[in-house]
């Protein structure tokens, strides 16, 4: 077995976990029950011990897949010389209705083999190995076709209608695959309580045909009508999955250490919710239609925040803990050899001034839309916006998580210019007793000192500290936040500089290479920063250039529309964790900022 690209996976969930399955057949990612629980399968980590549930001919086959319609239900068509075959995946989507209605499993992961044509000789491979792939549990059979397996309280039943046979840790079905024919596989996952498991040919189908309904109804409320539909409805149904359906918390990915350079030690987890992509999100999912969505996120960061405002952390988790401690999982060899692996992310002790720009946007954005801002609401825009006068003469660790003594970084200062902005408008529309005038004399002196100590003459454009020539791609930023008009002839060579010093075509590194970071040297070009560019020059009215990065970057996805963190500029292989929520985000954000 060897390591698979990144791009060879497709992700499948139900908006409180996440697994990634290969072309191949094989769930090679799942943490249960929820995306930042220890895993039940890690062969994404590591190739040998990591754990997987596969199900492929053994025979040579040529493959093909897709998501179902408009749908996050997957479709692998496996064909051979003798027939052909198609592996639907999905975990079943519920309406919360029918969750209290019906008596199922926690969580469940159906996978249904139908012949299509021929016969097909198939085998399935089942080898959980939870907690990271620490145990090596002993599986034990059960009335009919069931397959057991605990670990503490927690309880694993796969079920399915063909015979399995055990061999200690790993259970195997060989069986043979006729058109016309129908065989499942269920997986379901339980803690403490007894499980209620039906018969899996009673209810296999109608729940797949039931989460296929649900997810098109669910994108039926897209309202964007323009020339990149598929792409901007598929990052939105990307960014549902990513969505913690009870607290509506979005983490950046479902991926933990999926590495920024092969080899390299640029390994972070990205199981949480960063601060950063707040009003990015929110605005992207408002005005594409999905305002349930947008306005959960919207609680979300209100109930994340309540124990450190006004001070804010960059990332929480799903129910808004603040304590991530970061370790190391020595045990795993991760993804090609990418050591370490880790869980947690000590960046969130980091001091980043962007977060309070990206909070009160937010909310600025659920007030555009007509929501009220309760008093404790009203009360937590006047602190943010207090703290962020007293405290954006400080250097800040930088939007990139820099594991680097603090700098007084450009974008940070202008983030806090915008803070102060949104906090203006919002009082104005809310009717917020407070020192406004403070705040709008702090955004006067905040230009003033950015446009003194962070914009060069030689360079003609910004630059990433005060003092440097370095570059930084969240430069681009200073167009969307209105930091200077998009007639602005520094605005237009910040964005020249960017592409020139920092860009390869359309794809657009973070910082130059010899930026120190703290961290030994080496990563791809941030997908993200791409489409920010593009949004950039839509601002300036460069229009054609737009459209043309926009898409190229949008050719960066693999074969079923998904985008990672980074690109590997010589190989154009994705890398880093995957599917990114914040490189579908921008997305969408340029998609409907290339309309106007």
């Amino acid at each position: 077995m060897t390591q698979l690209p990144i791009e060879d996976y497709a992700m499948i969930g139900d908006s409180r976990s996440a697994a990634l399955v290969s072309k191949d057949g094989s769930i090679d990612w799942l943490c249960w029950p929820r995306y930042d629980s220890r895993s039940v399968f890690a062969r994404l980590l590591d190739v040998k011990r990591g754990g997987h549930f596969a199900i492929h001919p053994p025979d040579r086959y040529s493959v093909r897949r897709r998501y179902i319609d408009d749908t996050n239900v997957l479709e692998t068509t496996f064909e051979t010389d003798t027939g052909a075959v198609r592996l639907v995946d999905l975990m079943p989507a519920l309406t919360e209705e029918e969750k209290r209605s019906r008596l199922l499993p926690l969580r469940q992961l159906l996978r249904r083999v139908e012949g299509i044509g021929g016969e097909v000789r198939m085998v399935a491979t089942y080898a959980p190995r939870p907690d990271y792939a620490r145990v090596e549990p002993r599986l034990d059979k059960r009335h009919g076709n069931i397959v057991w397996c605990a670990y503490g309280p927690e309880v694993w039943h796969l079920r399915s209608d063909l015979p399995i046979d055990i061999d200690r840790s790993t259970a195997r079905a060989d069986f043979t695959v006729r058109k016309g024919a129908r065989h499942y596989f269920a997986l379901s996952y339980e803690t403490q309580s007894p499980a209620v498991l039906g018969n899996i040919n009673d209810i296999a189908d109608a729940d797949i045909e039931r989460s296929i309904r649900f997810w098109n109804e669910w994108s039926s409320h897209l309202t964007y009508e323009g020339p990149y539909r598929d792409e901007v409805l598929r990052s939105a149904l990307v960014l549902k999955l990513l969505a913690y359906a009870p607290s509506g918390g979005i983490v950046a990915a479902p991926t933990t250490s999926l590495p920024e350079k092969i080899g390299g030690v640029r390994n972070w987890d990205y199981r949480y919710c960063w601060l950063r992509d707040a009003s990015f999100t929110v605005s992207a999912l408002y005005d594409c239609g999905f305002e349930t969505e947008g306005g959960a996120f919207v609680d979300w960061l209100l109930y994340a925040t309540r124990l450190t405002q006004p001070k804010l952390q960059i990332l929480y988790d799903v129910f808004g803990e603040s304590r991530l401690p970061e370790r190391t999982l020595d045990h795993l060899e991760g993804y090609a050899g990418s050591k370490p692996v880790r869980t947690g992310n000590a960046a969130s002790d980091q001091f980043q001034l962007d977060v309070y720009a990206q909070v009160l946007g937010a909310l600025e954005e659920s007030v555009d839309r007509g929501e009220e801002l309760p008093r404790d609401t009203r009360r937590l825009v006047s602190r943010l916006a207090d703290l962020v006068c007293r405290r954006w003469p400080e250097p800040d660790n930088g939007m990139w998580e820099k594991r680097s003594p603090r700098r007084h970084h450009v974008h940070g200062k202008v983030m806090a210019w915008a803070a102060l902005d949104c906090a203006c408008r919002i009082a104005e529309k809310r009717h917020i007793i407070n020192d406004v005038e403070r705040w709008r004399k702090a955004m006067a002196a905040i230009e003033a000192d950015v446009v003194a100590n962070g914009f060069n003459r030689k360079l003609n454009s910004f630059v990433a500290a005060y003092g440097s020539e370095e570059l930084d791609a969240s430069l681009l930023d200073l167009a969307r936040v209105g930091f200077l008009e998009p007639a602005d002839p520094r605005l237009a060579g910040t964005i020249d500089a960017v592409r020139r010093h920092l860009g390869r075509d359309e794809l657009i590194y973070r910082y130059s290479g010899d930026t120190d970071d703290g961290l030994p040297p080496g990563e791809g070009a941030f997908l993200a920063c791409s489409f920010w560019l593009a949004e950039a020059l839509a601002i300036v009215k460069r229009f054609d250039e737009a459209h043309d990065v926009f898409e190229k970057a949008i050719r960066r996805a693999n074969d079923v529309g998904l985008l990672s963190e980074e690109v590997d500029v010589d190989s154009g292989r994705l890398i880093g964790n995957f599917p990114q929520g914040l490189t579908h985000v921008a997305l969408m954000n340029a998609a409907l900022r290339l309309l106007t």
